[in-house]
């Protein structure tokens, strides 16, 4: 048996990670951001640009993502471009990017140490959207 958190260090071991500064970097030239939390996480503090898809759902819900909701070939048209996830510290993104890259997903990135670290960096966020 292993913990919690030695399955997100396995994780993270399997799939990119970024920084804040790297995220923030992408933000300016229009990346896609998930934000993995629950939906009152998210309604707490969040990235203006991330779109909410909590990870119990984020599978079956990646082709409702605004940018590709309609199109027959939404997780096509979503896998063009880079797909970043961030959580509270970096374990859910990563399990989460993990998950995509096994649905075939080569260009998705987790946040290391997720909002915790951008808040720490008083980087913007928006409440309450």
């Amino acid at each position: 048996m292993i913990t919690a958190q030695e399955l997100c260090g396995k994780a993270k071991s399997n799939v990119k990670e970024v920084n804040t500064e790297d995220l923030q970097n992408a933000i300016e030239q229009g990346a896609r951001v998930i934000d993995v939390r629950e939906p009152a996480e998210y309604g707490q503090g969040h990235i203006r640009e991330a779109v909410n898809m909590p990870r119990g759902v984020l599978e079956m819900q990646l082709n409702q993502h605004p940018d590709v909701a309609g199109y027959d070939n939404a997780l096509d048209r979503i896998a063009e471009k880079p797909l970043y996830l961030i959580c509270r510290t970096g374990g859910r993104s990563a399990l989460a990017a993990e998950s995509l890259q096994r649905m075939g997903f080569d260009n998705v990135y987790s946040v290391d140490g997720g909002m915790s670290a951008w808040e720490e960096k008083k980087l913007p966020v928006v409440a309450g959207e």
